[in-house]
């Protein structure tokens, strides 16, 4: 199967952002790994994600090109926004009460969405172009590490892909710090790139 690869500028991300948008499946870099990316309102695109995969369904998170695209998509609180103006642009996932009708195989049914804005100048023009909104998930098959460079990507998923944006090793290297915020209290989900300590204080 053929994949196209190009160069994390301008033109390589009209291109990407074109073929997301004819519900195809993009990898791209983030500020953390390598995402796995679709449109977040295509159902047909998700599935094939989930397959590509080989993930059971397991909530995917969106990533936005700015906190409006965000409070779109859910309910932010003072407590979320106070974290999102602390730590966003960056590697912070917020899980959230949904604001608005998405496919439900997009969060296997739950009220709930992970959103994140990533420190990433060419994955938030990438998104910008696909129209605010994309879903981000680690280029990988489930269950092994999150790939850092392009070439990691390929031993870690295959070809099942329609396009790549090469930019590079991503700076940070390690997952998203994960926390829901849709109980009473904060909860950690995932501790990434942040501390649980420092969202916590």
């Amino acid at each position: 199967m053929r994949i196209f690869i190009v160069e994390c500028n301008e033109e390589g991300l009209i291109k990407a952002s074109e073929i997301v948008k004819k519900g195809k499946i993009v990898v791209y870099p983030t500020d953390t790994v390598y995402g796995l990316g679709c449109d977040p309102y295509n159902p047909t695109a998700i599935e094939r994600l989930f397959e590509l995969k080989s993930r059971e369904c397991k909530p995917l998170p969106v990533l936005c090109s700015s906190i409006d695209v965000v409070k779109e998509l859910v309910k932010l609180d003072e407590r979320g926004l106070k974290l999102a103006s602390k730590f966003w642009p960056g590697p912070l996932t917020i899980v959230a009460k949904k604001n608005k009708t998405l496919p439900k195989i997009l969060t296997c049914g739950s009220d709930k969405l992970g959103v994140r804005i990533p420190n990433h100048e060419g994955a938030r023009k990438l998104i910008e172009l696909c129209g605010g909104s994309l879903v981000g998930t680690s280029a990988n098959k489930s269950g092994l590490k999150s790939p850092r460079t392009p070439g990691e990507v390929l031993k870690l998923l295959g070809r099942g892909f329609d396009i790549m944006v090469d930019g590079g090793p991503t700076p940070l290297g390690r997952e998203s710090t994960v926390i829901d915020m849709t109980g009473k209290s904060l909860k950690v989900i995932r501790e990434g790139a942040i501390k649980a300590s420092d969202l916590l204080n």
